[in-house]
């Protein structure tokens, strides 16, 4: 997925600990270990006794497109960040993948060996080196048959399979739809099952705990930001968001409604992602809510500025010690180790009394 500005500009997503915070009013969640979050240890690839297919593969993609291979793909190139994860998920090692720097900075759910080739920016791929690594299958992200880039890779012979990143209307469902195709492309379908069946298993635990601690501030937002033009922009996760749907799998519930966006947000939500626009001030539409945000810790970060705001202080959940970071490195549009990630960050808060 690419968000517009990017989580410097995107959420984080992040893992079980949370980032040391020094800010009035925030409160201090102890930091992971070293190396930062790390995959749950029953879905490492090191011991890893699921088979792959060998067999032909006729499908159909994201976008209704159809995928007919001779044999599942072995050596993949990847154009986006959820689906470099999900390969490596799938325990297969990806020949290429874009903005490979941009994903070892946010997303840590999975560690991308270092021999990889980076084919440049995620959407304007460098096919000289793309092609160069010989590829036998592409992954790409697009929300339509006909896109720009599809057509641009189909000139060159070698299958591409579309995914589509986000869908407003079930967020966790698609990332599951898009981690399951490319287990099947893939021939990877019995792994793509069993870590589908661990997201579930993980899920219903994060929730028992989170009901067992009777949470009893349950409205919330989620929000990450950056910086433009010297100020800080904040971009609330609204209805159909995948971090306010893991939010409210959890109990919790949504605080930047459509009526709070048409007072305090530019523009409309964003139909496929559910993110809005808005900014310091904007904050204050939630009331009393919980919030978490993101802090990617970059140099480029909008949280040092955030907190210098006198209006950030003087939130209630700032004021009150209900304001969290997520720890850095939980890629808001990632797959289901991402997702996991995310979900123990909540659990990690919201169960700490």
């Amino acid at each position: 997925m690419i968000l517009v500005n990017r989580l410097t500009a995107t959420a984080a997503m992040l893992a079980v600990a949370a980032a040391t915070i020094t800010a009035c009013g925030t409160t201090k969640v102890d930091e992971p270990a070293a190396g930062g979050p790390s995959a749950p240890a029953s879905q490492t690839c090191a011991d890893d006794t699921t088979s792959t297919a060998t067999g032909p593969v006729s499908m159909t993609d994201g976008v209704g497109r159809k995928v007919e291979l001779a044999k599942p793909a072995q050596r993949v190139a990847v154009l986006e960040w959820q689906q470099t994860e999900d390969v490596l998920t799938l325990c297969l090692t990806p020949v290429a993948v874009a903005d490979a720097k941009g994903y070892a900075t946010y997303v840590k759910a999975e560690t991308l060996p270092a021999n990889v080739a980076d084919t440049g920016e995620r959407g304007e791929p460098d096919l000289d080196a793309l092609y160069a690594t010989k590829p036998d299958l592409i992954i790409v992200e697009a929300f339509k048959a006909d896109d720009e880039l599809i057509t641009k890779l189909e000139k060159r012979g070698v299958p591409v399979l579309a995914t589509v990143g986000a869908d407003a209307t079930g967020q966790i469902a698609n990332m599951k739809k898009v981690f399951s195709m490319i287990g099947t492309a893939t021939g990877r379908t019995e792994r793509a099952d069993l870590v589908l069946r661990q997201f579930d298993e993980h899920l219903a635990q994060a929730k028992t705990k989170v009901a067992a601690a009777n949470v009893t501030a349950k409205d919330f937002l989620f929000f990450d930001g950056w910086i433009e033009g010297g100020n800080v922009v904040i971009r609330p996760y609204g209805k159909g968001a995948l971090f306010t749907e893991l939010g409210e799998q959890l109990g919790l519930t949504p605080a930047w409604t459509d009526a709070v966006n048409k007072a305090y947000g530019s523009g409309g939500v964003d139909p496929a992602y559910g993110l809005a626009q808005t900014d310091i001030e904007g904050l204050t539409a939630v009331g009393g809510a919980t919030l978490f945000y993101s802090d990617d810790q970059t140099p480029e970060s909008y949280v040092p500025e955030l907190r210098k705001s006198s209006i950030w202080t003087a939130l209630p959940a700032v004021k009150e010690g209900r304001a969290y970071p997520f720890p850095a490195g939980v890629w808001g549009a990632g797959g289901p180790l991402s997702n996991e990630q995310a979900i123990d960050a909540y659990t990690e808060i919201l169960t700490k009394g």
